[in-house]
């Protein structure tokens, strides 16, 4: 009863069956320091699927116990002081978000490479020297962060075509010496982030991966100096034309004519899964239209200035405006609706990743500024409630949440309130101003009823962020885009009657005469100095290789 009584929040998880647990903090730490570690009876509580002991230096290892908590979906371990993790995490079978970062660890046990599910594993801000041999193991992986920390190579069965969902690798801050020619296998990577580590050369067969578009390679003493420059100076698709020709001419010189036959498997096998993938989207897509307009420098679209305090925050952001969405037919609406909270939960790893948020392009007073705000400062109209501050409301959708699961005897809950443990410890939140002042979105939370869309919405401001990074952000967006294409190819299909809950009052559009087609205006992001940060979308967003979809520059 000693555990019970020292620590309440585990009886409460245990007499309302929760999933979900957080201890975060100095008062937490304190116990764990006179306790010596966590709570035994914590591992008695096999329900949880999400559990999280984060900014406890007391904590230095982790009971072995762990293991009898086999439901977890998510386990977040950062900023404590552990040493080491025992081996029976690879018991963790249904593990699917693994955070070690900013901890003691020197290595990591083989066990990890049993995590069958694991999508995420963040072990960046250690003093690990090398990785365990068998991660290919781990097929469902996605992002990846070893950054910071004392790793001097990748183990030799890394480069593995099991590894085709890997999409981010951050590596920055290490002492790799060494990127292998076999990182083309690695077919899904989008970002790569090798900066300040110990290489000389990049693998020509760099330029293999199709899906690359965000490389970093600052920091490096490459021998070849006018690659360094242009890797502390250029774009990726720069760098990777100049990989692309290096790899050519020594394929023509015949100084390593074993390494172009391997290099041209590579790209076969490659150029076969992107057709197929390309076949899929044609098929899923056919006849929709999405129009790209650039915009010259005198455009009247919004444009947002980023304040650099959302650094240490959540730092990535992409806009948008898209044109011609048919709201007001039927279940229009609602059917888009859905589908953001579709792409909520499963692209965005339910708002983990990136958090969607849709605005009335009428209703806006740009510019606009992407901002943080004590939390006490930050005032907001929330979807659906009165204006109150962030506190205020952080606290209104923690009492709701209590008060479902009491009333409904819910084990979790749904909504606004399964994203509040995203904000625990954070000192500034997040929020996007309008002109007057006015919050019009606080991610990963809410926007404003103020600039909330209807049936009646004839322009919608798109806005995707992130605090994992910018691809991850241009990722949903494209996501979310082709998904309005899609749903506004079924809404002009299937004729549905206009107006029917009375926003949409006033003359009923014909049937006959909706069109699928969208036009997506680019929208720009800039510093406080003006300087341009990101603009999308950018010509290698979205997609161009399509027939039935339209890109006009």
């Amino acid at each position: 009863m000693g555990d019970m009584e020292e620590w309440p929040e585990i009886e409460k998880a245990a007499t309302e069956k929760r999933r979900e647990l957080v201890f975060q903090g100095p008062a937490v730490d304190k116990r764990i320091s006179s306790n010596g570690g966590l709570a035994s009876a914590l591992y008695s509580l096999t329900l949880l699927n999400y559990l999280e002991v984060s900014q406890c230096p007391s904590l230095t290892e982790i009971h072995e116990d762990i293991q009898h908590l086999t439901n977890l979906q998510s386990l977040i371990l950062c900023r404590n002081k552990l040493a080491s993790i025992p081996d029976v995490f690879g018991s963790l079978k249904s593990l699917k978000v693994l955070d070690l970062s900013v901890n003691n660890l020197s290595v990591l046990p083989e066990g990890i490479t049993q995590l069958k599910e694991l999508n995420t594993l963040n072990v960046s801000c250690n003093s690990l020297e090398v990785l365990p041999e068998g991660l290919s193991q781990c097929t469902k992986l996605s992002t990846i962060n070893i950054s910071k920390n004392l790793i001097t190579c990748f183990p030799a069965d890394f480069y593995s075509e099991r590894l085709d969902l890997l999409s981010t690798l951050v590596a920055s801050d290490n002492s790799i010496e060494q990127l292998s020619g076999d990182v083309h296998k690695l077919a899904a990577l989008k970002v790569l982030d090798l900066s300040n580590n110990k290489l000389r050369e990049i693998p020509s067969d760099l330029s293999d991966c199709p899906k690359l578009k965000d490389i970093n390679f600052k920091g490096n003493k490459l021998s070849d100096k006018r690659l360094e420059k242009m890797v502390n100076g250029c774009q990726t698709k720069s760098i990777l034309d100049y990989l692309r020709g290096k790899g050519k001419a020594k394929g023509e010189d015949g100084g390593d004519a074993d390494g172009g036959r391997k290099a041209d498997k590579g790209k076969r096998q490659q150029r076969k899964k992107k057709e197929k993938v390309a076949e899929d989207e044609v098929e899923d897509l056919n006849k929709m239209v999405v129009r790209v307009l650039h915009i010259s420098d005198t455009s009247t679209a919004p444009k947002v200035t980023v304040s650099a305090e959302v650094k240490d925050v959540r730092p990535y952001l992409v806009c948008c405006v898209v044109r011609g969405m048919n709201l007001k037919p039927g279940n229009a609406l609602k059917r888009f609706l859905m589908a953001q909270t579709k792409l909520h939960d499963e692209l965005c790893g339910k708002r983990t990743t990136a958090t969607i948020a849709t605005h009335d392009v009428q209703l806006l007073k740009a510019p606009l500024i992407y901002d943080v705000k004590p939390p006490t400062q930050l005032k907001v109209v929330p979807l659906g409630r009165k204006e109150m501050t962030a506190v205020e409301l952080i606290r209104h959708l923690q009492l709701e949440a209590d008060e479902l699961r009491k009333q409904k005897k819910r084990q979790n809950v749904t909504g606004l309130h399964k994203y509040l443990q995203l904000l625990q410890g954070k000192t500034m939140y997040p929020c996007l101003v309008d002109a007057e002042g006015h919050v019009i979105s606080f991610p990963p939370i809410t926007n404003s009823e103020k600039t909330k869309i209807k049936k009646t919405t004839k322009e919608l401001f798109l806005e995707v962020t992130s605090a994992v990074s910018l691809q991850t952000c241009k990722d949903v967006m494209d996501a979310l885009i082709v998904k309005m294409a899609e749903l506004n190819k079924f809404t002009a299909e299937h004729r549905e009657e206009a107006g029917s809950d009375g926003e949409g009052d006033g003359p009923q559009e014909p049937a006959g005469e909706i069109s699928s087609e969208l036009i997506v205006q680019q929208v720009r992001t800039v510093d406080q100095d003006g300087n341009l940060k990101v603009v999308y979308p950018s010509k290698t967003d979205l997609s161009n290789d399509i027939s039935n979809l339209t890109v006009i520059w």
